[in-house]
């Protein structure tokens, strides 16, 4: 019966859209979920964020597009029953996440917003609301796979399903620890920098704008272009200090310069939302200097000389108490499979390491430590690094006991999806979806549902 109320509900949408349609196109509805309906604009608006993102065009992108919303609307509709909602503040850390990214890849808001033919807090509000079901859907996706639990048996069950000829091929991987040493200066050699943040922090409380100044002068990449302006978010966001300096300050404060660990900034609260906060910033990077990259080096070459004298010492507990890379020190300063990150696997494939250091592991011994060496990280600033070979695995085709934690992945990720995608075929089936006939022809949304009856238009 409620099945039936919905479908009935759909097509009065459809009628009365056709019925207030203008006399040339304005707005089409491209598909039906339920009670939810997808206008064509939805697909144009995330088809020119796809652009935006720097992608090449391309108008087969659109199906999978609608393919994305209908799925979307097909969730959040089950959300609803299951009472899945999220927080505003949720909302608004993914949308300032989503716009710092677009405003970063299109060169500044200015050509964003060009390029959109709407201003950034236009495009903000237009998307608000499909990135709140969207995370409404995510949250109710893993509620349909919260039970999934794969076992040995499982894993065995999976390995022994694939065709001895299609196993994979696992190249040469090798497990590596690393201890850090970062230059750090003295006060002497930061005081120019501070300097420059004091200057900048003058003009701003003597009247310039901030969102300019931050734009000109800010070294940090990620909000410079959109004014310094980092959007909404908690404590858990930033350093301690500059998490400290963020929510003692009321709405309108500009703060004193303070220096953590990236560098020398000063931020203004624009607004606070319990325990989020939104602020912009300046920052200046201090620029590391010969004397302090020395200094790192005597330091490196010390904690080196401990390691290959005193056994006692083992590269683990030195990582964790020598190394400034809080990424790895925590974990024995051993390096994670970037692309396995969730896994926080340790078996890195070697085309996959840093080349820096496939160079120095490529002549070491299991087992062995490297001299310090120079290295430049993503950021451009350099430093030293000792190295630790823990193990390497040839290149060979999988095998269960060799590559039991990917296999374990793998079947996992199957039983994930054999999941979803019998929940999805079984509420296919209880809903009502309509699909316009121009995507018809979208492999990727065969089976989703019907031709309308007609093509509605809507105002937009």
């Amino acid at each position: 019966m409620r099945k039936f109320g919905i479908a009935i509900l759909s097509i009065i949408l459809f009628i009365q859209a056709a019925k207030a349609q203008p006399k040339h196109t304005l707005d089409k509805i491209a598909g039906v979920v339920g009670s939810s309906i997808i206008l064509q604009s939805d697909i144009e608006l995330k088809y020119a964020t796809y652009i935006a993102q720097g992608n090449p065009p391309n108008p087969a992108v659109k199906c999978q597009i609608l393919q994305g919303l209908l799925t979307q609307k097909l969730l959040a509709a089950q959300a609803i029953i299951d009472s899945i909602e999220v927080k505003d503040d949720e909302v608004d850390n993914d949308v300032d996440r989503r716009m710092r990214g677009m405003i970063q890849r299109a060169g500044g808001q200015d050509r964003l917003e060009q390029f959109l033919g709407r201003s950034v807090i236009q495009y903000k509000d237009e998307i608000r609301p499909d990135i709140k079901e969207g995370l409404i859907a995510q949250k109710m996706q893993q509620k349909i796979t919260s039970n999934v639990n794969t076992t040995p048996q499982d894993v065995k069950k999976f390995f022994d399903g694939i065709p001895k000829d299609s196993l994979p091929t696992f190249n040469k991987e090798v497990e590596v620890g690393e201890i850090v040493f970062n230059p750090k200066m003295n006060t002497a050699e930061k005081e120019a920098y501070r300097s420059k943040a004091e200057e900048l922090r003058k003009r701003v409380l003597a009247g310039e704008d901030f969102g300019s100044l931050a734009r000109l002068y800010s070294q940090d990449p990620g909000s410079a272009p959109n004014g310094g302006d980092l959007g909404f978010n908690d404590r858990t966001a930033y350093v301690k200090e500059f998490t400290a300096m963020a929510f003692k300050l009321k709405a309108g404060d500009i703060s004193p310069v303070f220096e953590t660990e990236i560098g020398f900034h000063f931020l203004q609260v624009i607004e606070r939302r319990g325990e989020q906060v939104h602020v912009r910033h300046i920052l200046i990077i201090p620029a590391v200097t010969q004397e302090s990259l020395n200094r790192a080096k005597t330091k490196a070459d010390s904690i080196y000389t401990l390691l290959k004298t005193n056994k006692k010492i083992d590269f683990s507990s030195a990582a964790a108490y020598y190394s400034d890379n809080k990424d790895t020190k925590f974990n024995g300063g051993m390096l994670l499979n970037a692309e396995n990150v969730e896994s926080r696997s340790t078996y890195i494939p070697t085309d996959k390491l840093d080349p820096q250091v496939a160079l120095v592991t490529d002549t070491m011994k299991v087992g062995s430590i490297s001299k310090p060496f120079l290295f430049t990280g993503p950021d451009g600033k350099q430093g030293y690094k000792i190295l630790y070979l823990k193990s390497t695995t040839n290149a060979h085709k999988a095998n269960i006991t060799q590559d039991y934690p990917k296999m374990k992945e793998y079947a996992n990720n199957e039983k994930i999806n054999r999941t979803v995608s019998e929940w999805f075929e079984k509420k296919r089936k209880e809903t009502f979806i309509r699909i316009d006939p121009q995507y018809q022809g979208c492999p990727t949304i065969k089976g989703w549902g019907t031709p309308t009856p007609a093509t509605a238009e809507v105002k937009p």
